[in-house]
């Protein structure tokens, strides 16, 4: 699958992401494959996706097509995918099902967001979290997590951070490869704070 992760330290946020698709036991590189970076512009923010490799060309095409999406605040991201999933249905064919008793349609998408606002995730019955220091998602999350909390109080930035995610999901998971791609956005200060 992936492994992709977000930092947020000293006023900066980064996400990561590996390069590697995978298709069951077949691998594609990023040496064969033109579109390996899996993270994607949507105005200023960075979104990071995991799961099934045709996410990525649907979320392209519906963010070109509706640049009104909100990405800043838990509410406006929520209703940005919530008004996506009948799109996704309706116009991508997209199969709701998960399990039998969900209590909601599935968008079938797992992604993490990076912008001046900080830190976020979303989650297939769009679920949204804010995060106050890191996160990761895909099959080599648990790695990304374990390496992020060991170095997160060392003298290290956001994307140094974000690096050593990602090198321990590739290191450690069968389905994550170099080369890995980052990005880093400068939080906006909150009225109030120094």
């Amino acid at each position: 699958m992936t492994t992709i992760v977000v930092v947020k330290k000293n006023g900066m946020v980064a996400i990561a992401a590996d390069s590697l698709t995978t298709f069951g036991d077949m691998r594609l590189s990023s040496g064969f494959d033109a579109a390996h970076d899996k993270i994607m512009r949507c105005g200023d923010s960075y979104i990071g996706l995991s799961g099934s490799a045709a996410h990525n060309l649907v979320l392209e095409n519906l963010i070109e097509r509706n640049t009104k999406m909100k990405l800043h605040k838990r509410g406006d991201i929520f209703e940005s995918f919530r008004l996506m999933h009948p799109i996704l249905k309706e116009e991508c064919f997209l199969n709701p099902k998960e399990e039998e008793d969900d209590p909601y349609e599935s968008s079938q998408i797992t992604a993490l967001i990076a912008n001046s606002s900080g830190i976020f995730g979303i989650y297939s019955m769009r679920e949204v979290f804010e995060y106050t220091k890191f996160w990761a998602i895909g099959s080599g999350r648990e790695f990304a997590l374990g390496a992020m909390h060991t170095v997160y109080e060392q003298d290290l930035s956001a994307e140094e951070i974000a690096r050593i995610g990602i090198g321990a999901g590739v290191e450690f998971d069968i389905n994550s490869a170099l080369p890995l791609s980052l990005y880093s956005v400068k939080l906006k200060k909150k009225h109030g704070s120094a």
